[in-house]
């Protein structure tokens, strides 16, 4: 289970890394997307997962679930989706000033 999490994670940062390489901002978008779900996807992996544990700390119970990387995983969501809502439509306003949709601004010669 440990091999396919972090393959998972891998796959989901080489993908990242690869979109933000590209020239255009929606990929980058993108890509920015992914990285963020691989990040948390590595913050939830490192509270350890544990199945069967009692979700409520109770008296007599001496095992439970970390709760603070789910707290984190949970805050990241909800900021990063705020935040790739933020970065799109900043990248569609930028899309309609310029005329295009490269990352510089700038059309190269071969795409005009």
């Amino acid at each position: 289970m440990e091999l396919l999490f972090a393959s998972g994670i891998g796959t989901l940062v080489a993908a990242g890394v690869y979109l933000l390489l590209r020239a255009r901002t929606f990929p980058v978008v993108l890509g920015l997307a992914l990285l963020s779900y691989a990040v948390n996807f590595f913050i939830f992996a490192m509270g350890r997962l544990r199945t069967g544990l009692a979700p409520i700390v109770r008296d007599g119970v001496h095992e439970y679930p970390d709760p603070i990387p789910q707290a984190l995983v949970l805050t990241a969501i909800v900021i990063g989706f705020a935040m790739t809502a933020f970065v799109l439509i900043l990248a569609l306003r930028a899309n309609f000033d310029l005329g295009n949709d490269h990352v510089d601004g700038r059309v190269p010669e071969g795409d005009a």
